[in-house]
C-alpha cells in the first residue's frame, strides 16, 4: 500500500470505530473493570473488532489496547505496525462528557509517523503523516470516504491561527499531580499570563497540535497507545513530544509499553 492508502485506511477504521462507540454510548451500557482497575465497556470491545478488521487489509500487525497482547520477542522485530486505542478516555465515555477518542498510529522503527484521532461525539477528525503535515476536519468526515486530496481540501492545516497572548498549559481533570502543579507555577514565573485548558483523552495532545495550547506536561502514567497517534499529529504540526528523562523524542514498541513522563510543546 502507498502511504496515502495506509492513511485513508486508518481514517476509515477510526470512523467505523466511532460508529460502534456511539451505538453503545446512546444505550444503557454496563461498565466492567480490567485487572489494572481501569474501566471497560462494550464500546471498547466493539470498536476494537471493527478497527482491527479494516486494518487487516494493510497486512501490517496491530497492537491494540483491547486486543491480545503480542509478546515482545515477536513484536520487537516489527518495522511497521499499527498502534491502536479503540476508545481512549473510557472514564470520559462513562461520564458521558464527549471527550473520548479513537486513536490509530502507524509506528515505523519506533517512531510514530502517521496518526488519526477521531472524536465521535463532535465528529472532529485529526490526521497526519510526516510527508504531508497535520490536519483537522470539522465537517462530518463520516458522511463519505473521500480521497485524501478531497479530505485535505475541506480540512485546516495545523497549527490553526491563534489570536491570544496568554501561555496555555493543557491538563487533565482526572490526572493532576504535584509535579504538574510545580510545572504550572514555573511557567507563571516566565509568562505574564498562564492559563490551564482541561481536556480528556488524547485531545490534550491535539490542543497543542492545533495551537490552542502551548504545552502539555504529563508527569503521570500513560501507555503507548494513549499517546502514539497524538504524538504523530503533534510532531507533524511542528510541536515535539519529549521523553522527560532522556530529553529526546518519545519512542514506541518498548518491551514495557508504559510511557515515561513527557512534555508536549511547540517549538
Amino acid at each position: 500500500m502507498t502511504r496515502e492508502e495506509l492513511l485513508m485506511t486508518a481514517i476509515k477504521a477510526a470512523l467505523k470505530g466511532g460508529e460502534e462507540i456511539l451505538a453503545v454510548y446512546e444505550s444503557e451500557f454496563a461498565v466492567e473493570q480490567k485487572e489494572d482497575r481501569t474501566p471497560l465497556t462494550q464500546a471498547d470491545k466493539n470498536a476494537h473488532l471493527a478497527i482491527a478488521k479494516l486494518l487487516e487489509k494493510t497486512a501490517l500487525p496491530v497492537l491494540s489496547e483491547e486486543g491480545k497482547q503480542t509478546a515482545y520477542e515477536t513484536r520487537k522485530s516489527w518495522k511497521q505496525f499499527w498502534m491502536v486505542d479503540p476508545l481512549d478516555g473510557t472514564r470520559e465515555f462513562v461520564k458521558r462528557n464527549g471527550e473520548f477518542t479513537v486513536n490509530i498510529a502507524l509506528i515505523e522503527n519506533g517512531e510514530a509517523t502517521m496518526g488519526v484521532i477521531y472524536v465521535p461525539v463532535t465528529e472532529e477528525l485529526y490526521f497526519s503523516d510526516m510527508a504531508i503535515g497535520a490536519f483537522k476536519c470539522n465537517s462530518n468526515p463520516s458522511t463519505q470516504h473521500p480521497s485524501l486530496i478531497t479530505l485535505i481540501a475541506k480540512s485546516n492545516k495545523l497549527p490553526l491561527k491563534q489570536d491570544r497572548k496568554n501561555f496555555v498549559v493543557v491538563g487533565s481533570r482526572s490526572h493532576m499531580s504535584p509535579e504538574t502543579e510545580a510545572y504550572m507555577n514555573e511557567q507563571k514565573t516566565i509568562h505574564a499570563e498562564v492559563d490551564m485548558l482541561s481536556k480528556g483523552s488524547s485531545l490534550k495532545l491535539c490542543m497543542v497540535a492545533e495551537g490552542s495550547a502551548d504545552s502539555y506536561p504529563r508527569f503521570a502514567p500513560t501507555m503507548e497507545w494513549d499517546t502514539a497517534a497524538g504524538q504523530a499529529i503533534a510532531v507533524a504540526s511542528g510541536a515535539e513530544v519529549i521523553n522527560w528523562e532522556t530529553k529526546k523524542r518519545m519512542q514506541y514498541n518498548k518491551e514495557n509499553l508504559l510511557n515515561t513522563w513527557f512534555l508536549v510543546a511547540r517549538n
